[in-house]
């Protein structure tokens, strides 16, 4: 890189030969690397992107070359909270002039190969993770072709530079399990999300100190693991309404698992909110529909994803902020789900169920 007067580096960005001469190769071979193609090993490519992003290469700053697209990233793309993640991501971007391409993914840890030679084929002005990840190589596959991404919901951990939107789930796990203390609960159970999921493992987090500020214990057997899907709802509500002690309330991490304990609970003859108050989280659409409308924390689900639009067309417009992570607040929304503990207690229908033989 040229020098200034004064001893230092100029802010002029490298050549395409620059670049070629300083990896010891050809333009044509970082010509190859730039566009993603073939025939190039893995070694020097990993040297050409390194030198590319050291050097900040961008041979379109941001120009005509840039395809007016923002690429997004979904996992489990058919969910509710994804539906509404991806219409405020097309509204925002049409607005901003720019079309959307999006594709699934059913690992939230490392997408298809397939998918980044695409992104680096088609040139987009940035990229969208919604509640996925990338590979180290990955994101230094991008960031050495200026392309800007943003993790929207982040479901692991993520390196600090890279930008992330997410929202305030400890606090909405406290908000909804003292509700339910408020109610006079005390047999309180909690359905939680993957282990290594930071949304699980902080709402999880938030119901445990509510439950500890109100002296109240956390029964292991109330205690219930699943993914974010509606048969874990199914399944784990079950489990709990059958058991010798089964809770008065329940506490899901997403509305799908509370919909899912509603459909257990109807199932065994529980009455919600009589017999069973269910809070659940995140607040998509049909929370307000369900019989009876649920108690949710509601996630602005909607405002992240345009935020995320956003920060990633920053670059675009020279406006960068820098910002590394920016968790939204979430807010309590109080419907029909919960109520305080039933006259009937729930100890009467296990003894029914045991009766029957439904339980076992």
């Amino acid at each position: 890189m040229p020098a200034d007067p004064a001893g230092g580096v100029t802010t002029t960005r490298a050549t395409l030969a620059e670049v070629a001469e300083r990896a010891g190769v050809s333009v044509s071979t970082v010509s190859k690397v730039l566009n993603g193609r073939a025939g190039v090993s893995e070694d020097t490519r990993a040297k050409i992107e390194a030198l590319l992003s050291d050097h900040s290469y961008n041979p379109r700053n941001p120009g005509p070359n840039h395809a007016p697209l923002i690429e997004v990233l979904c996992f489990e793309i058919d969910s509710s909270w994804a539906s509404e993640a991806l219409a405020s991501i097309e509204r925002v971007a049409r607005r901003r002039g720019v079309g959307v391409v999006v594709s699934g993914t059913n690992d939230r840890d490392k997408p298809d190969p397939g998918w980044i030679d695409g992104v680096l084929n088609r040139r987009p002005v940035g990229a969208v993770l919604v509640s996925t990840n990338l590979t180290g190589e990955q994101m230094q596959q991008l960031r050495s072709r200026n392309i800007p991404f943003v993790v929207l919901g982040p479901t692991g951990d993520v390196p600090p530079e890279v930008p992330t939107i997410g929202s305030a789930d400890w606090s909405g796990a406290y908000a909804a399990t003292r509700h339910l203390v408020g109610l006079g609960h005390r047999e309180i159970a909690i359905i939680t999300g993957p282990e290594d999921m930071m949304a699980a493992t902080a709402r999880l987090s938030g119901f445990r100190a509510a439950l500890e500020s109100a002296g109240l214990e956390l029964r292991p057997e109330h205690l219930r693991h699943g993914g974010f899907h509606h048969a874990d709802g199914i399944e784990q509500g079950r489990a709990l309404l059958t058991l010798a002690h089964p809770p008065t309330a329940v506490f899901a991490s997403s509305d799908v698992h509370a919909l899912g304990v509603y459909e257990a609970a109807r199932a065994l003859g529980v009455s919600v909110p009589g017999q069973l108050s269910v809070v659940g989280f995140d607040d998509v659409k049909v929370a307000q529909w369900a019989g009876p409308a649920l108690t949710t924390v509601r996630v602005p689900i909607a405002d992240m994803a345009a935020e995320a639009v956003e920060l990633v067309l920053e670059p675009r417009a020279g406006t960068a902020s820098g910002a590394s992570r920016i968790d939204m607040a979430t807010t309590l929304i109080v419907r029909d789900s919960t109520a305080p503990p039933g006259s009937t207690k729930l100890s009467e229908i296990t003894k029914k169920l045991d009766a029957s033989g439904v339980r076992k």
